[in-house]
């Protein structure tokens, strides 16, 4: 009976020292900065588009005018 009372205690401090083992680490994480860089975008077919749009309304304006002047303008 002893030797199992023995066995027994031994198996409960395994299990202690066991448990108690991971709370004396310590752990550190390095960051490395991070480069950030500019983005070069081209928008070359949104201002085509735009100056399209402009050509095409403008040459209707113009026309709407010659037909009829705005009230407030004066020839």
């Amino acid at each position: 009976m002893g030797k199992i009372k023995f066995w027994v205690a031994g198996v409960y401090a395994g299990l202690i020292l066991l448990l108690l083992l991971p709370a004396c680490m310590t752990h550190k994480v390095e960051v490395a900065p991070v480069k950030i860089e500019p983005i070069h975008i081209t928008i070359d077919v949104n201002v085509k588009i735009d100056r399209a749009l402009d050509d095409f309304f403008g040459e209707i304006d113009k026309k709407a005018e010659t037909l009829e002047p705005k009230p407030g303008k004066a020839k």
